[in-house]
């Protein structure tokens, strides 16, 4: 698939691990995660386009969430190993949205990595190595990646790999309050190879 990155499907080295590309592993989670994780969703730089920070235990929360939907759906947000060091970066990976919107049901890319390790391609080789996972491996049609307007780092993750924005897909996220700052948020959508774009 044009512009994808070299990525390894893991199938019997390690039950943890599910992709490996150049520089990361992307596997399940493990409790040495939480902490760290916990600091990601507790800096202010990370959550700037989200309502709150999140505390230790809620950051919790969110990792049981995330292993009950490889449980239940087979896939979902992977922890990100940086291969070199072994360091926890965050994750990138799939999920399906708890929310009703003119866009759903469907399967939403997404990441959230420590404020160190941007501005170094990371976001985007993983994302890549998830898309051609999801088209390749699970067959998937189709994804979509969603963030506040504002959020133009994300949204340039969303270009680099191929995802296509229309203003009339933007929406008010259903979670967040009339007249919230972050309420309105764009929608990327990304086919996979041979899909055909339904008529609107």
């Amino acid at each position: 698939m044009e512009g994808s990155i070299l990525y390894f499907l893991i199938v019997d080295a390690s039950p943890m691990t599910i992709l490996q590309t150049s520089r990361l592993i992307l596997r399940r989670w493990r409790d040495s995660d939480r902490r760290p994780f916990a600091e990601i969703n507790a800096d202010p730089r990370v959550m700037e386009f989200f309502p709150n920070l999140l505390t230790r235990e809620q950051s919790d929360r969110a990792i049981d969430r995330i292993e009950a939907s490889f449980t239940k759906h087979g896939f979902g947000l992977c922890a990100v190993e940086q291969l070199s060091s072994h360091e926890f970066l965050g994750f990138i990976g799939l999920s399906v949205p708890n929310f009703e919107a003119a866009f759903t049901p469907c399967v939403e890319i997404g990441w959230r990595l420590a404020a160190h390790a941007w501005g170094q391609g990371f976001a985007t080789e993983g994302a890549k190595a998830i898309v051609a996972y999801a088209f390749e491996t699970l067959k998937l049609a189709s994804l979509v990646s969603f963030t506040a307007e504002q959020n133009m780092r994300s949204r340039r993750v969303m270009e680099r790999i191929g995802m296509t924005f229309d203003t009339a897909d933007s929406f008010d996220h259903p979670i967040l309050p009339e007249g919230h700052l972050l309420r309105r948020h764009v929608l990327y959508r990304l086919r996979a190879p041979g899909v055909r774009q339904p008529v609107k």
